[in-house]
């Protein structure tokens, strides 16, 4: 304060602010006046005897929401989804919930469709234990809308006993001698679309018309010889390898880690071309009517104790830095969870669409989905 005016106007100024101090002094005694009463500090609302938390199957352990509910009383009810463009139809439609796993790539439509309300960073003071790389992001300056909850990796898993040799590239789902034990997730379009631009060279988020036919027609290469995982899981590749009946496919690190307690021979390979990274955060849907409720939730959640027991359990890497020393070092070790950085030198994270491009990669699905096999 003061510091582009000159030294006189300094001393001008704090003979003012004294003479004024001991004139009020003055007045005050002499009236025989009170000072003011202190303003009161906002009481904070009570909390709702129950919230609604929306996430993937498993993904949150239960004795993580049983903690909150011994120290605030408040049950919390875990719905699911098989995709999340399920669970933002449900919310369009007005289906109730509080707290709503989302990601991050998918906070801009949500925020332009009114979905999802702003956060008051008052009631999630533990908001500073994110890293800084995880925080304001393109997605959501400011996170005003969301919270990082998880990040990772999607590349290949793959039964090293079952393959010809190494698999080392997205391209090798097209291998023919893996017709019909290649596997990929239908429910996810964005990612299948995105991986089968990468084996072109092209970026994992290119909107050109061109490249995204030469995409869709080398898919549809692909489709008479592939496995839709969910035939065998809606929530992990893991059984579809286990069975042996799909010996290479899309997954993610929690997918390996699942699958190798029972089959050391299930690896995970980040592809040449470029792993697809992706991130998870929590946000409030506008129509919760238990809003402070479900920020006191998300601050809880972002405890270090607690994120790192949700990392212990669910085997996904935490943006949470004040997590990290109290993950069990075999995770925070493993180059699976935590990749080093020379493996993830050609990866991209999948970002937000235009809503040009989200119309032209909903046509391309669509096509896909209409060829027969």
């Amino acid at each position: 304060m003061f510091t582009n005016i000159t030294p006189a106007l300094r001393s001008s100024l704090r003979t003012y602010w004294m003479v004024s101090l001991m004139l009020a002094a003055t007045l005050g005694a002499l009236l025989g006046c009170a000072s003011p009463a202190p303003t009161p500090t906002p009481t904070a609302p009570p909390l709702a005897n129950e919230l609604i938390f929306y996430d993937w199957e498993d993904d949150m352990p239960q004795s993580v929401l049983d903690a909150f509910t011994r120290e605030f009383g408040v049950n919390v009810t875990y719905k699911t989804y098989a995709t999340q463009e399920e669970a933002i139809e449900k919310i369009r439609a007005g289906e109730a919930s509080d707290v709503v796993v989302m990601e991050y790539r998918l906070i801009p439509s949500l925020v332009t469709d009114e979905l999802i309300v702003p956060l008051d960073h008052r009631n999630v003071p533990n908001l500073k234990n994110i890293s800084a790389s995880f925080r304001d992001l393109a997605h959501d300056p400011g996170n005003k809308y969301s919270v990082p909850f998880n990040w990772g990796t999607s590349g290949l898993v793959v039964r090293s006993d079952l393959i010809a040799e190494p698999v080392t590239r997205w391209a090798d789902l097209w291998d023919p001698r893996y017709a019909g034990r290649a596997g990929i997730w239908e429910g996810m379009s964005r990612e299948v679309l995105a991986l089968t631009l990468k084996t072109l060279g092209y970026s994992a988020n290119s909107e050109n018309p061109v490249e995204l036919q030469t995409a869709l027609d080398r898919l549809l290469l692909l489709k008479p010889h592939v496995r839709p995982i969910e035939d065998f899981s809606q929530v992990s590749s893991a059984p579809a390898l286990l069975s042996g009946e799909v010996a290479i496919a899309q997954g993610w690190a929690y997918d390996v880690l699942l699958a190798r307690k029972e089959n050391s021979a299930i690896t995970y390979v980040l592809p040449k071309e470029g792993a697809l990274m992706w991130g998870d955060t929590f946000a409030i849907p506008a129509n919760s009517p238990r809003k402070y409720t479900a920020e006191v939730f998300i601050n809880f959640l972002l405890r270090a104790e607690i994120g790192a027991a949700i990392a212990n359990e669910n085997y996904y890497a935490t943006p949470n830095e004040a997590a990290l020393p109290l993950i069990n070092p075999e995770l925070l070790n493993d180059p699976v969870i935590f990749p080093p950085n020379e493996l993830l030198k050609n990866a991209e994270i999948v970002m937000p669409l235009s809503p040009g491009g989200e119309i032209m990669y909903d046509a391309i699905w669509q096509r896909y989905l209409e060829e027969s096999r």
